[in-house]
């Protein structure tokens, strides 16, 4: 007997009104559908006649409290957006690392599947994710492109002192400044680390094309070559460091920055971070609500694409994944008014420079990151009760000769299962094997040529780190796809065609992950009537036969309500698909899919 699992965010947003009921009413019905068969009948109706959820609420301007907020300008200014939220530097990492883990001890909390998965097993477009490389085909040009529109890409010359420094970089390990370029805007430039020239800038440059191509939200990143000469410093500016000092950034402090910057001839190297659009209103968190944002209704831990974003993160090393490194923006109506209201809040990811090998100070630490949290309570009781003997996959880990700039990032040691990011991330903690095949899903649409593009991205000066991190880079992807591709069925892109063909496309297949012949395909009407099946390179259809009539019933009928099940020989699990015959003139309607544990 099934049961019906109601799922309901563990924080509701104080004064949340209008779009955000119908959006919580919508997506209940949408996350219980995949999952709840109503009650014991012969023929269990989990979904509804209706389409899946292509695009959440939570991108409809919404009304955001009005506050007192003082300005130099305005002292009696009234704000209608959300706080700014202050992330401290160490904070995070104290929280996640010790009190989190100290809460949760006696506490009962599962980790139920996400909440905002659609009838399909995907994640509708929002505020936090838009549907690219998973929905539909992408150029190279696209790829390596990443969130940068032909406007913002920074010309090669201008004149002197036409770029201009307005603010030094405050916080964050890589020194670097504001400068504002005339009629392309404002953009943060960050040197590489002097030690390994040319990898914190590939690095910031590829992992934010990556997540833009997968569908995240991201800055738009490049690397630039310019004449210190087209720089002109602002007099006056300060900035603050890592541990809350300001300091002034003048000539002096400028030079520095300069002198540890990589160089290319009288060129210097630097990551050009574009500023993001709207009001900046501080870092989104990986667990809980944003109680002034009345859209966030769904606790973040529970979020496919946050849960998901762990195998994208372990694909690139990117261990940095924190709260510090992304970015809240609220997109008020009013572009005079950025904190105006109606409006409502994007969700960007920040600074992926630790993303390809980046290194701590102390090689026992280096060693560690992408296997072990910082403070790791599980490794630290097995070493206790070990005595420290058995040799750990860190132990062994190696710079390969001739690429120590990308550390010990490789693929021998990585373990898609096993990787860990520099300490719990709630939302990473939670992820699902259905989160995980969600995510390899889209992962498996990065081809050779994709993978090439990507590590073309980082302009290295040597084209053996273009091809080493090509290669690192697409044997990581296949091992990700080894395992997430072969438990709950690989098939996508299922949809009826012609009326009465049910049809999918094989990741597995389609990405090479067994022999060819290894694949063999099924599909049965159930309960048990085998369906005649068509199968070219990785696309699969069945024939579906007519179980009710044009007329008579009505369309939701329980008559008119089938169910199929599809193996392809690989995958331990199998895919359900639920559909409504509409009679041979309408044809069939899918109304959703289940993967079946195996």
């Amino acid at each position: 007997m099934s049961q019906t699992r109601i799922f309901v965010p563990r924080r509701s947003p104080k004064g949340a009104r209008g779009p955000v009921a119908l959006r919580f009413a919508v997506l209940l019905g949408v996350a219980i559908a995949p999952a709840s068969p109503f009650g014991c009948a012969s023929s269990p109706r989990p979904f509804p006649l209706r389409g899946p959820l292509q695009r959440d609420t939570d991108l409809l301007p919404v009304a955001a409290p009005c506050r007192r907020d003082p300005t130099k300008r305005d002292p009696r200014h009234v704000a209608c957006a959300p706080e700014t939220y202050i992330s401290p530097l160490a904070w995070d990492g104290v929280d996640n690392s010790v009190f989190r883990p100290l809460s949760g001890v006696f506490a009962v909390d599962p980790p139920g599947e996400a909440l905002n998965a659609n009838s399909l097993d995907e994640v509708p477009d929002s505020a936090w994710f838009t549907s690219r490389l998973g929905a539909r085909s992408m150029s190279l040009e696209e790829i390596g492109a990443g969130a940068c529109s032909p406007l913002q890409i920074l010309p090669d010359e201008a004149p002197d002192g036409s770029w201009v420094i307005d603010e030094g970089k405050d916080n964050g390990s890589t020194p670097g400044f504001r400068v504002d370029v005339p009629g392309q805007g404002k953009f943060l430039f960050k040197a590489d680390d002097e030690a390994k020239p040319e990898r914190a800038t590939a690095a910031s440059v590829i992992g934010a094309a990556a997540y833009h191509a997968v569908g995240f939200f991201t800055s738009c990143e490049q690397i630039v070559y310019f004449r210190p000469a087209m720089l002109k410093l602002l007099p006056g500016l300060r900035s603050t460091d890592n541990s809350g000092l300001e300091r002034p950034f003048d000539e002096a402090a400028l030079q520095r920055v300069l002198k540890i910057a990589t160089r290319r001839g009288d060129r210097v190297r630097m990551q050009a971070s574009a500023w993001l659009p709207g009001r900046l209103i501080g870092p989104f968190r990986y667990e809980g609500t944003r109680g002034d944002d009345p859209n966030d209704i769904i606790a973040h831990e529970d979020r496919r694409e946050l849960r998901g974003g762990r195998l994208l993160a372990a694909w690139l090393d990117h261990f940095d994944a924190r709260e510090q490194n992304s970015m809240d923006v609220w997109l008020a109506d009013r572009d005079d008014e950025p904190d105006s209201s109606p409006g409502y809040v994007r969700h960007y990811y920040l600074d992926m420079s630790d993303c390809l090998g980046s290194e701590w100070q102390w090689d026992g630490v280096s060693r560690r990151l992408g296997y072990s949290y910082l403070l790791d309570w599980a490794d630290i009781g097995l070493d206790f009760i070990s005595f420290g003997i058995p040799t750990r996959r860190w132990d062994r880990v190696k710079r390969t000769l001739g690429r120590e700039k990308f550390g010990y990032f490789n693929v021998d040691d990585f373990s898609a299962e096993g990787w860990k990011n520099e300490y719990p991330n709630p939302a990473f903690s939670r992820m699902t094997e259905r989160d995980g095949a969600w995510m390899a899903r889209i992962l498996s649409r990065f081809t050779p040529a994709m993978v090439r593009t990507l590590a073309e991205t980082g302009e290295f000066s040597d084209p053996g780190d273009t091809a080493f991190l090509t290669e690192v880079l697409k044997g990581r992807l296949r091992r990700i796809l080894g395992r997430y591709l072969t438990r709950l069925s690989p098939l996508a892109d299922v949809h009826v065609d012609r009326g009465d063909r049910l049809c999918a496309v094989d990741l597995a297949d389609e990405s090479a992950l067994r022999p060819g012949s290894e694949f063999r395909y099924s599909g049965v009407l159930l309960p048990s009537q085998p369906l005649p099946l068509t199968h070219s390179g990785s696309n699969i259809c069945v024939t579906l036969p007519h179980v009710a009539g044009d007329g008579g019933s009505a369309d939701a009928a329980p008559e008119r309500y089938v169910s199929v099940t599809l193996r392809d020989g690989v995958a331990k699990g199998s895919l359900r698909a639920y559909l409504y015959d509409l009679g041979p003139v309408r044809g069939y309607q899918l109304a959703g899919v289940e993967r079946t544990d195996p």
